[in-house]
């Protein structure tokens, strides 16, 4: 059996890979599994791995971790994944396959193929709500939500998060999110960006004085807000297209894009132009002058709440 795991979600990728590896053990012992690493194997061992019988049991399985970096392997990996005893099952894990190249295509139609695509928006809350009920804890959707937007949506990171809260509580609130879990910089620089489009002052000031309290850097904070009015910028020149499709043409997260969609479409080209330019400018002027950049973005963010 030839089997293919692939994606960007690395957190669904590895909770298959330790599945199917922990399956096969189970039934066959921890003897019959052996890894190779593409990246430090040359075609020599993993030939051999792939044709050597097993070993005290009825069958192998050999998981060739990133096969695709060792250049000879793609050139002659048709023969190497047919040429090999019945009693030997191959597990090929991609994280990053070009599906322009014949390799990917033949993995696809000759291999199970499994790709793992970054889940995002409602359908990572959903998981996050279903992660949590397997541990018999509770986890609203709102909350989910919540959590998503303080520290952002690696899956990864979110199962950490996760793990710690119901390990202080089976029932996670707003209340214990804010408690245990830092706010990451971009989902504060959203707020802040947020409240100044909606005029809030001092909820801007209070926002940018959180920056300040976890030392975040001026610079720092000058690429992240550049970033997010990038994401605007698509936005206000999205004319009659959808936040998906604007996600896919820009290949960018869709739920960045509908986090953001309300505040781009309420913003005209000229306003945004005018903003992308001051910022454009305090950036070019810290370069060249001693400019006290913490002013001047509290200045800059005021300017918007005007």
């Amino acid at each position: 059996m030839l089997t293919t795991l692939t994606g960007e979600n690395d957190f669904a990728l590895q909770a298959a890979l330790r599945q199917h590896m922990a399956d096969f053990v189970q039934q066959h012992t921890d003897m019959a599994v052996e890894q190779i690493d593409g990246a430090e194997a040359d075609l020599p061992q993993i030939a051999e791995a792939l044709a050597s019988p097993p070993f005290l049991t009825e069958r192998k399985l050999v998981v060739l971790h990133r096969p695709s970096s060792n250049k000879q392997f793609v050139e002659q990996f048709e023969s190497s994944l047919t040429e090999m005893p019945d009693t030997t099952d191959v597990l090929i894990v991609e994280p990053k396959l070009d599906k322009r190249l014949s390799y990917y295509k033949w993995l696809k139609k000759a291999t199970e193929f499994t790709e793992f695509a970054p889940l995002d928006g409602s359908a990572l809350a959903r998981w996050a709500v279903d992660y949590v009920a397997g541990q018999d804890g509770k986890l609203s959707v709102a909350n989910a939500t919540y959590l998503m937007q303080r520290v952002g949506t690696n899956q990864q990171l979110l199962a950490h998060e996760l793990d710690k809260l119901v390990l202080h509580g089976a029932d996670i609130t707003r209340d214990t999110i804010n408690l245990l879990t830092e706010a990451a910089p971009q989902s504060s620089i959203f707020e802040l960006l947020d409240a100044a489009f909606a005029g809030r002052r001092q909820k801007v000031l209070d926002l940018y004085a959180e920056q300040q309290a976890q030392k975040v850097e001026p610079q720092q904070l000058i690429a992240m807000l550049a970033w997010q009015l990038h994401i605007l910028a698509l936005i206000v020149t999205a004319e009659s297209r959808s936040a998906t499709e604007v996600a896919a043409q820009a290949k960018v997260s869709p739920y960045t894009v509908n986090k953001s969609w309300a505040a781009g479409r309420g913003l005209t080209r000229a306003r945004l132009q005018q903003r992308l330019r001051a910022l454009a400018d305090i950036d070019a002027r810290s370069k060249r002058e001693n400019l006290d950049l913490h002013a001047a973005l509290q200045h800059y963010l005021l300017a918007l709440s005007a």
